[in-house]
């Protein structure tokens, strides 16, 4: 990296929400000197260029744009470019601490006169008309969007594979998944064509891609940044917006740029590790009791063991919550697959077929129709888990744990195309660990720790209780530091 700023100094929050300048910083004794070192770039420093002045933000999105260009071809992770309207936007003289950053916003989001798809043959043709009060805000940041990154049928898969656009692929091998449901987002990142991509997360949307493709990937505790679109009415909040990203400190400052007034105390720009020692738990094993893969749990304990010669309390404890749980949640998901394809034929005038939806989306609304009697109990107790949450971590500070039970899944394996009870079975023992933050508004963090025998990336996770998300970022940055992995790439890049 040509730029070097100093993370101590690169950013300095300010007074309004979503409001981040750069900070007395020094420029270093270079500047980026080619299209390599654009690429290295983290947002961060990205901006922190088109500042100084030692690049224009023209010539950062055409580098980005160029990148794209030579790496999707491979990846297949934009689903919808728009990359004549980046060039213009980055020709104006535009506000926001990360003017001229690229990235991309993922597809089951809108953004006015762009196409949304949500990764579906049945909204391959639809154009948005309006945008979230989150989409106002990230794109206000200044970053500049090239485009819609892919996702699964409505995020509804741990990978981004679909009968609309075909599979994305891993750039760390083109064999192997991306992740889901930010898979296009993480893919792209990944392969260095923008340094930050727009993800979302309910389930493990941000977290799964984030260790599939050797990235940081924080969700936030619920309320942190605005709703989410379609969370209104919902007995459950569980889906958060976020950024993959390849450095902490993109992820801090993404943070305090988004952070609204809540109910929960005010985090701000995190810009350091901290002097605090803290209590640390370790879950190796899901609840539901599947198998880890060896190479995931030595990931883990790694990570338990350098933050344990850190001086950090470590402790392993068993899963702290039961399988019932992992029912409930599978059900509350499901119900999510009948409600849009409902409204969907309510608009149609016409039932759905198979020419418009995914089995896999099939076979969650027959899953849910099957069970729905119980539906009603399961959300109930869906709405207390929170408490359930916060009375584990009363013996800890920090949860630690695998994100996926084994490295990057081979494409295919969880297609959306396999017999639903096949699917149902792989998915449940692959994601068993995430979406326990998601049903109790927790943050939760990937972090790209370690790597298989085969060089595919694998992220540990830690999680908080509400209103951590200081603690998780302050841990990261330590992490980050102890085991560094700026240094890793994939055999991909632009």
């Amino acid at each position: 990296m040509s730029v070097h700023i100093n993370r101590r100094c690169a950013l300095k929050a300010g007074a309004a929400v979503g409001a981040l300048a750069a900070a007395g910083c020094g420029r270093g004794n270079d500047a980026p000197s080619s299209k390599a070192d654009l690429a290295d770039l983290d947002a961060v420093a990205t901006a922190q260029a088109v500042k100084n002045g030692d690049v224009t933000a023209v010539e950062i999105v055409s580098a980005a744009i160029d990148r794209a260009e030579i790496v999707n071809p491979q990846i297949n992770a934009i689903v919808s470019p728009y990359f004549e309207s980046a060039r213009e936007q980055a020709a104006q003289n535009a506000a926001g601490a990360w003017f001229g950053v690229p990235s991309f916003i993922k597809d089951l989001n809108n953004v006015i006169g762009q196409r949304t798809a949500y990764g579906s043959r049945a909204f391959a043709n639809n154009v948005a008309a309006t945008q979230s009060d989150f989409v106002a805000a990230y794109l206000n940041t200044g970053m500049i969007s090239l485009g819609k990154s892919a996702t699964p049928e409505f995020g509804l898969n741990a990978t981004t594979e679909t009968s609309l656009t075909g599979a994305t692929r891993n750039p760390w091998s083109l064999d192997h998944s991306a992740g889901g449901s930010s898979g296009g987002a993480a893919a792209l990142v990944a392969s260095r064509v923008a340094p930050v991509a727009h993800a979302s997360d309910g389930g493990g949307s941000i977290r799964i891609p984030a260790s599939c493709c050797g990235l940081v990937g924080l969700k936030p505790s619920s309320f942190r940044f605005p709703e989410p679109e379609r969370a209104a009415g919902r007995p459950v909040r569980i889906s958060e917006h976020g950024i993959v990203s390849r450095t902490v400190r993109d992820t801090a400052a993404f943070f305090a740029m988004m952070e609204v007034e809540s109910d929960l105390p005010k985090v701000g720009l995190v810009e350091a590790s901290s002097t605090e020692r803290r209590k640390i738990a370790v879950a190796m094993d899901p609840a539901a009791g599947t198998d880890v893969d060896p190479q995931v749990a030595a990931a883990v304990r790694q990570a338990a063991d350098v933050l344990a010669d850190a001086g950090h309390e470590v402790v392993d404890i068993a899963p702290p919550f039961s399988s019932a749980v992992s029912q409930d949640f599978i059900l509350y998901w499901a119900s999510g697959a009948v409600n849009i394809i409902a409204d969907w034929e309510a608009a149609a005038g016409r039932k759905a077929t198979y020419r418009d939806f995914e089995a896999w989306t099939f076979g969650l609304v027959d899953y849910y129709n099957a069970y729905q009697g119980s539906a009603a109990d399961a959300f109930v107790r869906l709405q207390s888990f929170a408490e359930d949450w916060r009375a584990a971590f009363a013996d800890f500070d920090i949860l630690m744990s695998p994100v996926l039970a084994t490295p990057p899944a081979p494409i295919g394996h969880l297609s959306p195309s396999a017999a639903f009870p096949v699917l149902f079975e792989r998915i449940a023992a692959y994601a068993a660990y995430t979406f326990h933050a998601n049903l109790s508004g927790a943050p939760s963090i990937s972090l790209p720790l370690a790597q298989s025998e085969d060089g595919l990336p694998i992220g540990v996770m830690a999680s908080a209780v509400q209103g951590g998300d200081g603690a998780l970022i302050e841990l990261a940055y330590e992490l980050e530091e102890a085991m560094p992995w700026a240094a890793r790439k994939p055999g991909l890049i632009a």
